[in-house]
Parts: C-alpha cells; structure tokens; sequence
C-alpha cells in the first residue's frame, strides 16, 4: 500500500469476519495464483484499514485491475479492537485454486509483518 497508495493512511488493524483467504486465477498471472477471498462463514481474515484518498483509490483500481473485471470491489464490514467500520475489498474474479510463486507469498508475508 506503501507504493500503490502513498497518500492514504493506515488507520488500523482488523478482521473481517466470514471470509477466508485463498488463492485463485492462476491462469490469470505471471506469478501463478493471486491473493483473495471468499466467503466461509466459520472463518476470519486478518486485514489492514486505509482512508483511501480518492487519487490513490484510482491509482489502486488501475493497478488491481478493477475496471477491466479482473478484481471486483465488494463493501465489507470490519471488525477493529474498538468498533466495527465499513470498508471496500478487491476479490478476484477467478477459480479458487492454484499455487502462487514462493516471491508473490513472500511480499505476503512482509506486508502482514
């Protein structure tokens, strides 16, 4: 979000509550499947919470893709420690399934720390 959305503040930490993150579109990516999420009632997501300024939110559906139906933006709702916030997510329009590449998971992971 550092380098896709430089104007918008993180403004906490949260879950989204019934969702689960999965992969999907492997065919849809140079670097094998992509991060998203689906619905599963028994489970949560980890997610960080941006104010999204409207000049990076652009910026944001451009690289994601939105507008050409790669990713999708659905309203959530979003548990944080103090009270719940509405939110927009990207899910990917694709197949669950695949492998993504072992750099596509270690930006995960460095971007979740």
């Amino acid at each position: 979000m550092a380098e896709r959305a430089p104007h918008s503040p993180l403004v906490a930490a949260g879950w989204l509550q019934g969702w689960r993150l999965t992969f999907a579109g492997e065919d849809l990516s140079l670097q094998g499947a992509l991060a998203t999420i689906v619905e599963d009632p028994g489970s949560q997501v980890y997610v960080m919470v941006y104010a999204l300024t409207d000049l990076d939110e652009l910026a944001l559906n451009q690289f994601e893709a939105a507008d050409f139906g790669l990713y999708r933006k659905i309203h959530v709702r979003v548990s944080l420690l103090d009270r719940d916030v509405s939110a927009w997510v990207y899910v990917l329009e694709g197949f669950e399934g695949g492998l993504p590449s072992p750099h596509y998971l270690q930006d995960l992971v460095a971007a979740a720390e």
